[in-house]
């Protein structure tokens, strides 16, 4: 299952930069849209129509497990309803779908206000919102997570994790940017070596189109924990300032530890063109 979740990720990386480079980020660029909208249609927005969304397209069999679990969680309370909902998140995590996980965790943190469930919740949100094409739901599960690493952060002030969720999320998702980039720096100045922080500001150096910090760091990221993806993006931040043979030796890096023939295949091209 770990390698099926690899695949998706890392298969989605290629349109992930076409979108960062095309959308600039929030507030940077367009201060104009915190909009009526999104909080309407953010309270419409809830765990029984996202798993009914989610389910479209899966096995019967996988559909009748979840149905019976929801079944069993609407007559459950209390640790009952805790072990069930657990079981759920359980379900979705193998079939890699986060946005009903996201759902399933503020239920249990609502439930037993815990610090693990809000970071939960709110790692589930974002990983959901960051590669999905519905702009509506992505600002929906943006808030979302905003919201459950701020009751984390409540819990557990030190958390550099839920400091580096709600950085990323308030760059996406709000019209003060700067205000989540700092948080993430802040994350940065403590533990410098932090690899998710690292990767969320060179994503955002990405975005931001500025290539010469996306790659230091990416090259921090790769220093401490290379993959794929990272290897990607920093072959992206070479080949956007001309440095076309380091952009093709992050890219062969790439294609050697991807787990998707597309992502190789889009590399092979990539590779092509900037051999010529």
């Amino acid at each position: 299952m770990a390698k099926t979740k690899q695949i998706i990720v890392v298969g989605v990386v290629a349109a992930l930069v076409a979108v960062l480079l095309a959308q600039p980020i929030k507030g940077l660029v367009n201060e104009k849209e915190e909009s009526a909208q999104t909080e309407q249609s953010s309270s419409e927005i809830n765990l029984e129509n996202i798993s009914l969304m989610t389910k479209q397209g899966l096995d019967a069999n996988l559909i009748k497990d979840i149905s019976d679990i929801e079944t069993q969680i609407a007559k459950a309370s209390g640790e009952e309803k805790i072990s069930l909902l657990q079981k759920l998140a359980v379900k979705w995590d193998d079939l890699a779908k986060p946005a009903p996980q996201g759902f399933i965790y503020e239920e249990m943190a609502k439930i037993s206000p815990k610090y693990e469930y809000w970071l939960k919740a709110g790692n589930s949100y974002r990983t959901a919102y960051t590669n999905l094409q519905d702009s509506t739901l992505a600002q929906a599960l943006t808030q979302n997570a905003i919201r459950s690493y701020e009751a984390a952060l409540k819990l557990n002030t030190a958390s550099l994790e839920a400091k580096t969720g709600l950085g990323a999320a308030m760059v996406s998702g709000t019209n003060n940017p700067m205000a989540g980039i700092a948080l993430l720096r802040e994350v940065v100045q403590a533990d410098p070596k932090n690899v998710e922080a690292n990767k969320t500001l060179g994503l955002f150096s990405l975005q931001s189109r500025q290539f010469d910090k996306a790659i230091d760091r990416f090259k921090t990221v790769i220093e401490l924990k290379p993959d794929a993806e990272s290897y990607f993006y920093l072959a992206t931040g070479y080949e956007n300032i001309g440095m076309k043979s380091e952009a093709v030796a992050a890219f062969k890096q790439s294609k050697q530890l991807a787990a998707d023939p597309s992502l190789s295949q889009f590399i092979d091209r990539k590779i092509a063109e900037l051999s010529k």
